[in-house]
This record gives C-alpha cells, structure tokens and sequence, in this order.
C-alpha cells in the first residue's frame, strides 16, 4: 500500500522553485522512484516543471541555485509504507535509516532520500 504525501514544507523559501541544472533530466527520478507526475511545464524566467503527488506540488526549476543546499520535508501519513513503496520503485537502497526528529512540538519518525540532481527530501509521519 502506498502511503499518502500530505504536505511539503521547503527547506529554504519555495517548494515550488527547486534548483536542478536540468529539470528535463530530474524528472524521471520524481516519477519512477518517488510517484509524483508532471502537472506543468514552463519557459519564463527559466525552465521550470511543476510535479504533484497526492496533496502536494513541488518545482523543479533551472534558476542557478545550488540543488545541495536546497530540499522539501515531506509529510505522509505512513513512512514505512513510503520507504518501502519508494524502495521497491527503484531507490537503491534497503535500509530506510529511520529516525525522530523533532520540529517544534511535534516529534517525526523520518528518513532522507538525494535525489541524483542533488536535492535532499526528508520524508516523515508525525508521531504520538
């Protein structure tokens, strides 16, 4: 079963214009690996492609920023189903490395996926 993206939250200011140095290049990364589908393509001011899955929407976009430093936290509703729908797509890897982090008051059981352009996700359910 796979788990439910809820929310995005970036790590700097805009989910929606993430650095890649080729968005073209990104996407099947985002659609194989981590189920999301092209919503919209876009040329102005840079190449730009806008990906949804379930409750959220990120952008990729060539603007020149530094896909290292960049990244969204994912909220789902189930991040063991996430790891393992996201391993069995291709992730490359066995061990999910859970962990809880703690945002505020709220305390996540998270793990981390680079993608190849090199942006970070964090993918976590909030815990009781």
């Amino acid at each position: 079963m796979a788990s439910r993206f809820v929310r995005a939250a970036p790590y700097a200011a805009d989910a929606m214009n993430l650095p890649v140095a080729n968005a073209d290049e990104a996407v099947p990364f985002y659609e194989t690996v981590m189920g999301f589908h092209v919503v919209s393509r876009g040329e102005d001011p840079a190449n730009t492609i806008i990906l949804g899955r379930d409750d959220v929407q990120i952008g990729l976009a060539e603007n020149g920023g530094d896909p290292a430093q960049e990244g969204c936290f994912f909220e789902v509703d189930d991040v063991e189903a996430a790891f393992e729908e996201l391993r069995s797509n291709g992730l490359g890897r066995e061990d999910a490395g859970f962990r809880i982090d703690r945002y505020g008051e709220v305390s996540y059981r998270v793990f981390f996926v680079v993608a190849p352009d090199g942006l970070c996700y964090c993918i976590g359910q909030p815990q009781p």
